[in-house]
C-alpha cells in the first residue's frame, strides 16, 4: 500500500480524533481552456491522469512538474466513509489546506462548495451528498494570476522565472482532509490571553448549538490548571478561563498550556501560550520587557515541493536552521505559510510577523478589495491564536497609486478582529501617512556599511529594518543577489557583520530582517542554499546575529 505523503494532523491548535488523511493519489486533468464544466468532468467517472496530492502539479513531487502557465485543473477521488460517520446527527466536513485560486468541489456529481483565494484553509459541509459506500469527490480550481487581480505572491508573472519571482503553484498544495462531527460541534476558537489576571478569554463560535455548555480545562507539564464553562448564545460562548498558575510563553522558554474544549458530543484538543505583546517607547516588548527581533526572510519555496514542504520535520527543519545561525524569528514572506509550521514555531519559540502574498494583485483596483480582504480576515480568524505570531503585516512593497481607503480600511479590520498584536499597514516602500504611528519600517540594501549606517539614520526613528543585505553568494557564475558579490567568505563574513553592528548599535533600531534564509531557484542570496545546506559557518553567523542590541542593555 502506497505511503500518504504529509499524513500528520493538519491543524493542530484545534484536534479531533475522527479525521481521514486524503493525501496520495488522485485522478487528475489539464485543463487549458477552462472547459472542463461544459465537457462535464465534475460528474465524469474518471480523469485522465494522476497526481500525489498536496503537491501542485508544477513540482516534481506531485508527479507532473508541468512548469508551463496553467489555467485551470481538475482531481477527482473516491472515499469510502466508515460506518459511524454516517449515522443521524453526524456531519462531515471537507477541508483544504489550501488551493490556489479559485475553488469549486462537487461531492458525487453536486456542488457543495467554492472559495476564492490561493493561501488559505476553507472547508465544506458535504453532509447532504454524502451516499452509502463509495463517494466521488471532485475538486477544480482557476488559476489566472496574471490579471493583476489576484494576490499570487513570488509567482513568476512570466514563463520562466526570473530575478525574486518563481515556479508558480496551482491548484492544491496543502493536505485535504475530511473530519467528522456531532450536529452541535465547535467551529472556531480565538484566544486572548490575559498575563495580569492570569486568564485565558475564550470565544467559541459554534452550529447548532444554542443554550449548550461549552467546557473548557488547562493543563500544563498534565497538571490541571483551571476549568470554566459558558453557555451558547446563538452561535458564540465566551468562557474566561483563569488560570491556577501564570507560566510565560517566551523566545528562551516557549511554554504551552494543553487545552481540552467540550460542547456535547463534540471534544477538541488545542493549546495556547501566555504571553502579551504591546508597541511602546519605540520598542517592540514581549511581556512588558524590550525584545530585539533578529528575524531572517523566509519565502517557504521548497527545490520539490515549490509551495509545499516535502515533510512535517521540513517544516521545523527550516526553523531550527534559522534559529542555529542566531535568529529568534521570521518575517514568513510574500506567503500565508501552513498550520503546522506555526505550530513548530510556538513550540520553539520562534517569533513570525503574519503577511500575505499581496504581490501580483494591483492595489489600486477595485479588484483589490473583493479578492484580498475576505482572504486576509480569514488569515486573521485561522491564525489568531498562535503565540509565536507577534505581529500582522498584511502587505509588502506597495505602489505610489495605491488604493489608501483599501489599505487604511485593510489596517482598521485587522486592528478591529485583534487588538493584541501591532499591525503594520506594508513593509517597505508605500505607507498611509500617521495610519502606524511610532510603527515604522524600511527596506534598506546598500551594501556598504558605513553608508548603510548613514542611510538608516536619515530615515529617523524608532524603525524596524524589515529588509536588508541580500548579498549574493555562490558557488556558479549564475543567480543574483544584491550589490557586489563578496570575492570571499571573509569578505562576505565581514560585510555581513558590519551590517548587522550597524543595526545593533543604534538604540532606535527595534527590528532586523535580514534577507534572507535559503536561496530561491536563481535568488542566490540565502544563508543556506536550495538544499538547506550551510553556506558559513552557522556559528559565526550566530555569534554576530546574537551580540546585544542597544535596546537590550
Amino acid at each position: 500500500m502506497q505511503s500518504i505523503p504529509r499524513p500528520e494532523y493538519p491543524r493542530p491548535q484545534m484536534a479531533r480524533k475522527e479525521w481521514m488523511n486524503l493525501n496520495g493519489e488522485w485522478q487528475f486533468c489539464l485543463d487549458q481552456g477552462r472547459s472542463g464544466r461544459e465537457r462535464g468532468l465534475h460528474e465524469a467517472a474518471s480523469l485522465p491522469d494522476t497526481i500525489v496530492v498536496p503537491f501542485c502539479p508544477e513540482s516534481r513531487l506531485s508527479g507532473i512538474g508541468h512548469t508551463d502557465f496553467i489555467a485551470c485543473v481538475w482531481y477527482k477521488r473516491t472515499v469510502s466513509l466508515p460506518g459511524e460517520w454516517t449515522g443521524s446527527g453526524r456531519k462531515t466536513l471537507l477541508h483544504i489546506g489550501a488551493c490556489d485560486y479559485e475553488t469549486q468541489v462537487w461531492v458525487n456529481g453536486q456542488s457543495v462548495g467554492t472559495h476564492t483565494g490561493g493561501y488559505i484553509s476553507f472547508s465544506f459541509d458535504i453532509t447532504a451528498a454524502l451516499k452509502p459506500g463509495e463517494n466521488q469527490i471532485t475538486i477544480c480550481a482557476t488559476d489566472t494570476l496574471r490579471t493583476q487581480e489576484q494576490p499570487s505572491g513570488k509567482q513568476s508573472h512570466a514563463y520562466g522565472s526570473y530575478g525574486c519571482f518563481y515556479t508558480r503553484t496551482t491548484g492544491i498544495w496543502q493536505t485535504v482532509w475530511l473530519e467528522n462531527v456531532p450536529e452541535a460541534y465547535i467551529a472556531r476558537l480565538k484566544y486572548t490571553p490575559d498575563i495580569e489576571t492570569g486568564t485565558l478569554w475564550i470565544e467559541a463560535v459554534c452550529e447548532n448549538a444554542h443554550g449548550r455548555a461549552l467546557r473548557a480545562e488547562a493543563r500544563f507539564a498534565g497538571e490541571p490548571m483551571g476549568q470554566a464553562q459558558g453557555t451558547v448564545s446563538g452561535r458564540v460562548a465566551r468562557v474566561a478561563l483563569k488560570l491556577q498558575k501564570t507560566i510565560l510563553w517566551s523566545t528562551d522558554s516557549p511554554a504551552l498550556y494543553d487545552l481540552a474544549l467540550t460542547l456535547g458530543e463534540d471534544s477538541v484538543e488545542s493549546y495556547f501560550g501566555m504571553r502579551s505583546i504591546a508597541f511602546d517607547g519605540g520598542k517592540l516588548l514581549l511581556n512588558g520587557k524590550p525584545l530585539f527581533q533578529r528575524l531572517v526572510l523566509d519565502q517557504g519555496f521548497y527545490p520539490d515541493g515549490i509551495y509545499t514542504a516535502p515533510s512535517d520535520a521540513a517544516l521545523e527543519g527550516d526553523i531550527r536552521l534559522s534559529m542555529d545561525m542566531g535568529f529568534n524569528g521570521a518575517r514568513l514572506h510574500e506567503k500565508i505559510f501552513e498550520e503546522r509550521f506555526l505550530y513548530h514555531c510556538d513550540r520553539l519559540g520562534y517569533l513570525v510577523w503574519g503577511e500575505h502574498a499581496n504581490w501580483g494583485l494591483d492595489i489600486s483596483r477595485p479588484a483589490a478589495w473583493r479578492n484580498f480582504l475576505p482572504e486576509w480576515l480569514e488569515e486573521l480568524e485561522r491564525d489568531v491564536n498562535h503565540p509565536a505570531l507577534i505581529g500582522w503585516c498584511p502587505l509588502n512593497e506597495t505602489q505610489e497609486n495605491q488604493d489608501n481607503d483599501f489599505v487604511r480600511f485593510l489596517v482598521n479590520v485587522t486592528r478591529a478582529y485583534d487588538p493584541t498584536r501591532p499591525v503594520l499597514d506594508a513593509s517597505g516602500w508605500t505607507h498611509v501617512d500617521g495610519l502606524c504611528g511610532a510603527l515604522t519600517d524600511c527596506h534598506n540594501y546598500e551594501q556598504d556599511p558605513e553608508k548603510f549606517a548613514a542611510q538608516i539614520d536619515a530615515k529617523g526613528y524608532p524603525m524596524f529594518v524589515s529588509e536588508f543585505g541580500g548579498i549574493r553568494w555562490s558557488d556558479d557564475a549564475g543567480g543574483w543577489g544584491y550589490g557586489e558579490g563578496p570575492k570571499s567568505e571573509a569578505e562576505f563574513l565581514s560585510r555581513y557583520e558590519g551590517l548587522v553592528k550597524a543595526l545593533l548599535s543604534r538604540p532606535g533600531v527595534y527590528a532586523f530582517c535580514y534577507t534572507q534564509l535559503t536561496d530561491v531557484e536563481q535568488e542566490q542570496n540565502g544563508l543556506y542554499t536550495y538544499d538547506r545546506k550551510p553556506k558559513f559557518d552557522p556559528a559565526i553567523v550566530r555569534a554576530i546575529n546574537t551580540a546585544r542590541a542597544a535596546i537590550e542593555e
